[in-house]
């Protein structure tokens, strides 16, 4: 409806519902809600000014919207089908774990495809199971990996009934697995070389820690760079301004608002953790919001905090075109010589 309104030149403003439902008792002192009701409070806000105008997202940042979309459903959907497969392992060759560690691995992934049940494995000699696994691993199995895994199905303690339609699932898994991947990895690439053409996106990948993931994230989000003023909007957009409860002497604890757009805010803390242990600038920053004799900060909220710090320097390199610069962010801080050293 938005976009039908702005092709037809109408002005259009977004109320927030949550305001509606805190101020509609102000006038009548009543919790009574009906249609006629909503309007008036909702024509009342807009009066006041209490409203804010949408951010609709067109050209390239309105495709990166809906590929991260995309992304997120098939990550989804990929999820499921692993905790699918495990499952079928689980029931029918639970130590299976026992000779991979990982059941994604070439080897392990070749005997799930081959012969992924004890009753299959135990008709066949180390040397046979090698031989199946040559023409697929080149590397990491030999001859006493098929031995284990030989004597470890004949001890299995699985399910050995319905071994038909189980065989058929797993094939069917699997089959779903490999095209979730392929068509993971292919949206990666289309939207790597879309976010490129964005003003700044390429300084931007160039952070250490930093992917191109979370960059068509960030611009799929929060759209054009330059419809922003202060950095402050951003860490406002993402849910990560500061609230408090407070009364008289009592002071509440400080936490994050949480109003705002959550993929922004998730794919912002999924990038800050690595970063914190790859990117030495970050990894300088956390150890001193840690360990500051004054206030420091548990771990959690040292995350939070550079999560912020992250929003202000994608916001200064989208505005500026401008490469990272880590040591501008430990300059203004005390103890720097420490913060360098760390």
């Amino acid at each position: 409806m938005a976009y039908f309104l702005k092709a037809k030149g109408y002005d259009f403003v977004l109320v927030n519902p949550m305001h509606v439902k805190k101020s509609k008792e102000l006038d009548d002192n009543s919790p009574t809600k009906n249609d006629t009701k909503d309007a008036r409070v909702i024509a009342q806000l807009i009066k006041d000014g209490r409203y804010s105008v949408p951010n609709l997202l067109e050209g390239i940042y309105a495709e990166l919207r809906e590929g991260v979309k995309l992304r997120d459903q098939l990550t989804k959907q990929l999820m499921i089908i692993e905790g699918r497969i495990q499952n079928n392992i689980q029931r029918y060759f639970p130590e299976f774990f026992d000779v991979f560690a990982d059941w994604k691995g070439k080897a392990a992934l070749c005997t799930l495809r081959l012969f992924p049940f004890p009753s299959h494995i135990k008709e066949m000699t180390p040397e046979e199971v090698l031989s199946k696994w040559k023409p697929h691993v080149k590397r990491g199995v030999g001859i006493k990996r098929a031995t284990r895994l030989v004597e470890t199905a004949t001890k299995s303690v699985g399910i050995s009934i319905g071994m038909k339609f189980a065989q058929l699932e797993m094939t069917s898994l699997l089959e779903q697995y490999d095209l979730y991947r392929e068509q993971l990895e292919g949206l990666d690439f289309q939207l790597e070389n879309l976010v490129e053409e964005i003003p700044g996106a390429k300084e931007m990948m160039c952070i250490p820690g930093l992917g191109a993931t979370t960059v068509a994230t960030f611009f799929a989000e929060v759209g054009n760079i330059r419809n922003y003023n202060h950095p402050q909007q951003l860490v406002n957009l993402a849910g990560l301004s500061l609230r408090e409860h407070s009364s008289g002497k009592f002071k509440g604890q400080s936490r994050i608002s949480k109003r705002g757009r959550k993929r922004l805010r998730k794919a912002l803390y999924l990038a800050v953790r690595p970063m914190v242990a790859h990117n030495q600038t970050f990894k300088a920053l956390h150890h001193y919001y840690t360990t500051r004799p004054n206030r420091p900060l548990k771990k959690q909220q040292s995350l939070i905090a550079l999560c912020c710090k992250l929003l202000r320097v994608l916001f200064a390199i989208g505005k500026k075109q401008c490469p990272f610069d880590g040591n501008k962010l430990l300059r203004g801080l005390p103890q720097i010589e420490s913060l360098q050293a760390a």
